[in-house]
């Protein structure tokens, strides 16, 4: 998709602090971050979102996973704690229509939700 932001970050086309790379996912930190660690891990591909994922794609969502992880141990929050989320639709809170997952630490966070 020509005109999604996550690709053109992706393509670097837009510059970005970027905190991981490789030939299938990109991470980099968000810029309206909401807690001391807020890194962004998609996939180069676009996909829109969990809802767009096939069963030839679960590896690269394991992938994703395993990407969140070592976000965390990169940026000091692995052993502290951290959340992965990951908002599907706009009643959920997607903003932008690529799969993206939010890696947040640093500090307690609200556990509440809804």
């Amino acid at each position: 998709m020509q005109d999604c932001i996550f690709c053109k970050i992706v393509r670097g086309e837009i510059p970005t602090s970027l905190v991981y790379c490789d030939d299938e996912i990109v991470a980099f930190r968000d810029t309206t971050p909401q807690a001391p660690t807020h890194v962004l891990v998609v996939p180069r591909r676009h996909i829109s979102s969990l809802n767009d994922l096939t069963a030839e794609e679960m590896p690269l969502l394991g992938k994703l996973l395993q990407v969140c992880r070592e976000v965390a141990k990169k940026e000091g929050v692995f052993e502290s704690g951290y959340r992965i989320a990951v908002n599907t639709g706009p009643d959920a809170g997607q903003v932008v229509e690529h799969i993206h997952f939010h890696v947040l630490g640093g500090g307690p966070m609200n556990l509440e939700i809804g």
